[in-house]
């Protein structure tokens, strides 16, 4: 396990590399510099040219290339052209919001996922599976960022049940302001959860383990707690943990449409701003969520089923 975990961390260092080139470059192409942005109407030629000399983008490419790495091994990961502060200190300030979001979207989508996929499974074909399968379909075509207007007009304009943006205070407070952006992105990922639980249960209940377990004078309840859902679990763990790669992405449109202040408000932010040391650091702390869920993925999977082996 050891020596994977090892090997892994080694495999993400190409992986990095090769994010880092594409994330420079790509954003040198687009229209607009931070010199001119930050200046704005004010900025004349020489101005907008001094500027640039203060921010350092007046050297060639490939030196502001080889300080921004610099600024990742140095931890830094650069200073905001907007802020004037290490984008790591903003990393760290705007991070527990986004991992709270992440974290409670989770749980709502696992609660949601097992009861509604045993539901659908023990009445296939009939109406109740027809009935899920249907709304989660619908819900998995909506766009996220237009589901969460729609909840937000509801039940936070029409009926007051929850705030509108904001990120709390307290446990309970913050739990509260979460509960709607961290629903919409529960109801995506229960979209693709419960199709896949629903599947392993189908496969488990036809398995002789299970008819065996019958045969023996279990309950259908103890059947489906003790054998049926740990091994239809099992196959539900990658998809679970590849859509949660995917919220890490999504809190982008979640954040900017709940106003909440995590990584995804901020990468927005600073996309207007052309502020690239902070795009840059954010695009860095992006990929580096993105492996570790994957590799704590493939752990959980390992862990869940004895036969699989990480070498």
């Amino acid at each position: 396990m050891l020596t994977y975990i090892l090997k892994r961390f080694v495999q993400l260092v190409p992986v990095l590399l090769g994010i880092t080139l594409a994330c420079f470059f790509l954003l040198r192409a687009l229209p607009g510099d931070p010199a001119t942005l930050l200046l704005g109407a004010r900025g004349g030629p020489e101005e907008i040219a001094l500027m640039k000399q203060r921010l350092g983008f007046d050297l060639p490419l490939w030196r502001q290339y080889l300080l921004f790495l610099g600024d990742i091994l140095s931890g830094s990961l650069g200073r905001s052209v907007v802020y004037g502060q290490p984008v790591i200190s903003l990393v760290l300030e705007r991070l527990p919001a986004t991992l709270w979001l992440v974290a409670y979207s989770t749980v709502i989508a696992i609660v949601l996922t097992i009861p509604l996929a045993l539901w659908s499974a023990v009445k296939r074909d009939r109406a109740p599976d027809i009935l899920v399968k249907l709304v989660f379909t619908v819900l998995l075509a909506i766009p996220s960022f237009w589901l969460g207007l729609v909840l937000v007009m509801i039940l936070a304009i029409w009926v007051p049940l929850f705030p509108t943006s904001g990120y709390g205070t307290g446990l309970f407070s913050r739990l509260h302001h979460l509960t709607l952006p961290a629903f919409v992105i529960a109801l995506a990922t229960a979209s693709l959860t419960i199709r896949s639980l629903r599947s392993g249960i189908l496969n488990v209940l036809g398995s002789d383990y299970v008819t065996t377990a019958r045969a023996k004078g279990n309950t259908t309840g103890r059947t489906m707690r003790v054998h049926v859902l740990p091994n239809a679990l099992i196959s539900s763990i990658s998809v679970l943990g590849a859509h949660t790669s995917w919220v890490i992405g999504g809190t982008v449109v979640i954040e900017t449409v709940f106003a909440l202040p995590g990584l995804g408000s901020l990468f927005v932010e600073s996309i207007f701003a052309r502020d690239y040391p902070m795009i840059q650091g954010l695009t860095i702390v992006f990929a580096v969520l993105v492996v570790l869920i994957n590799l704590a993925t493939d752990i959980a999977y390992a862990l869940a089923d004895p036969r699989i082996r990480l070498d």
